[in-house]
């Protein structure tokens, strides 16, 4: 070729600087190809990202076209390259996935995404990529104005190498560098509605969405090398706060629980098939849609064909959303479906490597499926319980090698929550619980190992924040400062109405079954209290039945039930939301303790990973043993102890406290 063009792809950020910078001092190379996509399209952040920043700067203004092609999934960092181009072309295919800046990961842009972003498309459209942390196809993206152009996947070099010969050595540049650039749409009065936006999805508990909207405000009002300043200096800022600290950590913690390690050693691999699941409610169609896009055949029983079918529909329905998301293609949504055989026949299990049960939490429906089963399948195979909360132990009686049996508790929805906790019974093998791990993976789930106990450890400590929500009503505190108060300790919604969302119903049963097993120990809480007066005085079951501590209308937003001052009469000086959001985040916190204290909790990963993925609990605070590192042990002791004095025993630390060391 009589005009060179080098190609650009370095599997590290430092390869790729090194290259960019030859390519620039070499007088032959008349243009590049940034190519990203696969290992340097998903890299991170650099250490230091000064010098690849600098790299891009001379990159676009050094002369040369440089022209991005995006030929696989590419995420926030690898963007910021692309942006530094003159021109973007996408390949136009399923593989392309451009993934925009997670908010709530504790990173920002710090390649000059929050200074070229508005200058390329305008504020308010930065503001929604740069903040609203979407994946967008290769179509999305050129519709975003993010890319330029799109070419098949077998002719988006081709395309690169045209474009840059088409310019005839004219030299390009960007319309930021040119003396009367002008920002599109002007950057006056876009910052008042991103803020109020801001505020309502992150309560201000995280820095990084702060530190963009300061970046592109400030940005936007001085030349675009002192907006790259600006941006550096925020960036640094966001890298050192407890916050950015605790995600990395948890991002790390998660890695290493995908990487599958509690996996017990020396223990094969296994490669599955074909997996049975009992019962076609909404938690069984839920596993099936998982299982079945993982490519396994599944078998969906259910007591009558009927039910049966209308679980696989649940679950065909699952690939529709994912097809009109474009994140599944029809033909694939098709085969997924064809690999759900529903029935009402025990015989169907046949061949089945693993058996989920998925059925109502009742001891006594869990053994009769249990017993059905293992005369079909022999005790050979690993069956696993979905259960919440009844121990693992007691239930693997009723199959007759308790060794091969395993709870494996998912969450809902089932194919957007990722976490995955594996409980061990007392007598389950090493190679089953190595199987559970196994199919966790292939199920793309993450999984978390803990031994077996009542409620395990998410159900367990999850139903504190409903009961201090119940608790907090008790005593006269009024619902809505309640509700509030949870979303600002950084919980996704406040305990009321995710008790409605849960049903009022469900929480009573598993209460009532712990009530059965107990016997005379069991205690009863303010969530038995309040559940009777909800459910058996005022005849309200929770969302399903449109009436619980909500009211849902046929049109419009839910709003809280009126009468629940007549029911819980508020007191005189309510406290304040800062004392409640404290209540909410030790009582999960010391609950886990507890779990770690007893056992029941094998690892800190497992604790931390399980209360961020699992319910929700804030990931800027770390998870429920982050929490207490970030604060310290001496001042979480401290208001623990000052917490019981005014709430109760609930709030005791227990002596594992004082024996932690965080490094």
């Amino acid at each position: 070729m009589s005009q060179p063009i080098a190609v650009l792809s370095g599997p590290t950020w430092e390869e790729f600087s090194a290259q960019a910078a030859s390519a620039i001092a070499d007088n032959e190379v008349r243009g590049a190809i940034v190519r990203v996509g696969g290992g340097l399209g998903e890299s991170g952040y650099p250490s230091d990202p000064t010098t690849l920043a600098a790299v891009l700067r001379k990159v676009e203004s050094d002369g040369k076209p440089a022209v991005a092609v995006i030929d696989g999934p590419v995420s926030a960092a690898a963007l910021e390259v692309c942006l530094a181009c003159h021109h973007r072309i996408a390949a136009d295919g399923p593989r392309t996935r451009i993934a925009l800046w997670d908010i709530l990961s504790g990173t920002m842009p710090g390649l000059g995404a929050t200074q070229r972003l508005p200058r390329l498309a305008g504020v308010s459209r930065a503001l929604t990529l740069l903040l609203d942390g979407q994946t967008l196809t290769a179509q999305q993206a050129r519709d975003a104005g993010l890319v330029d152009a799109l070419a098949p996947p077998e002719g988006v070099l081709d395309q690169a190498r045209a474009w840059i010969l088409s310019l005839e050595g004219k030299p390009p540049s960007q319309p930021w560098d040119a003396a009367n650039f002008r920002i599109p749409g002007g950057a006056v009065g876009q910052f008042g509605p991103a803020s109020a936006k801001l505020w309502e999805r992150t309560l201000v508990l995280y820095p990084a969405p702060l530190a963009i909207l300061s970046s592109v405000f400030e940005g936007c009002q001085v030349d675009f090398d002192n907006g790259l300043k600006i941006e550096a200096r925020y960036y640094a800022g966001v890298r050192e706060t407890p916050e950015a600290r605790n995600l990395a950590r948890l991002r790390q913690f998660r890695a290493e629980l995908d990487r599958l390690s509690a996996r017990p050693a020396g223990v094969p691999t296994v490669e599955f098939s074909k997996i049975g699941i009992l019962g076609a409610g909404m938690m069984g169609s839920g596993i099936a849609s998982v299982c079945a896009g993982a490519g396994l055949d599944v078998v969906l029983l259910d007591v009558t064909p009927d039910r049966a079918e209308r679980g696989k529909a649940a679950s065909v329905a699952v690939f529709d959303r994912q097809v009109a998301r474009a994140q599944l293609s029809p033909a694939s949504r098709d085969a997924a479906a064809s690999r759900i055989h529903a029935t009402a026949e025990f015989a169907g299990l046949r061949g089945c490597d693993v058996v989920i049960e998925a059925v109502f939490e009742d001891r006594a429906v869990k053994a009769d499926v249990t017993q059905q089963t293992e005369a079909v399948t022999g005790s050979g195979i690993v069956f696993a319980s979905n259960t919440s909360t009844l121990p693992i132990t007691g239930l693997a009686a009723a199959w007759s090698r308790p060794g091969n049996f395993i709870g494996m508790h998912f969450f809902s929805p089932v194919d957007r929550m990722p976490l995955l906790e594996i409980i061990r019974g007392k007598q389950t093998s090493d190679e089953c619980l190595a199987i559970a791990l196994d199919l966790a993976r292939k199920l793309r789930k993450t999984p978390i190992v803990v031994n077996d106990s009542r409620g395990f450890y998410t159900s367990r400590v999850f139903s504190t924040y409903l009961n201090e929500g119940m608790s907090m009503l008790l005593e006269g505190v009024a619902p809505a400062l309640i509700e509030n108060s949870g979303r600002m300790a950084g919980m996704p919604v406040g305990p009321l109405v995710l008790a409605d969302e849960v049903s009022l119903d469900l929480l009573r049963s598993v209460r009532q079954q712990t009530r059965a097993d107990l016997g005379d120990r069991y205690r009863p809480g303010a969530t038995d209290r309040v559940l009777e007066v909800m459910i058996d005085q005022c005849g309200r079951h929770g969302r399903k039945a449109r009436q619980g501590f909500y009211d849902y209308p046929d049109s419009g937003p839910k709003r809280l039930w009126p009468d629940l001052a007549k029911w819980y009469p508020g007191r005189a000086g309510q406290p304040t939301a800062d004392e409640l959001i404290r209540r909410f985040r030790w009582i999960q916190s010391l609950e886990t303790l507890r779990c770690l204290e007893e056992g029941v909790l094998r690892d800190r990963r497992d604790a931390d990973i399980g209360s961020v993925l699992g319910w929700g609990f804030c990931p800027a605070l770390g998870g429920t043993i982050g929490h207490i590192q970030t604060l310290g042990t001496a001042r979480f002791t401290e208001e623990s102890i000052r917490l019981a004095g005014l709430h109760g025993e609930r709030f005791t630390a227990p002596k594992l406290l004082q024996e932690m060391v965080f490094a």
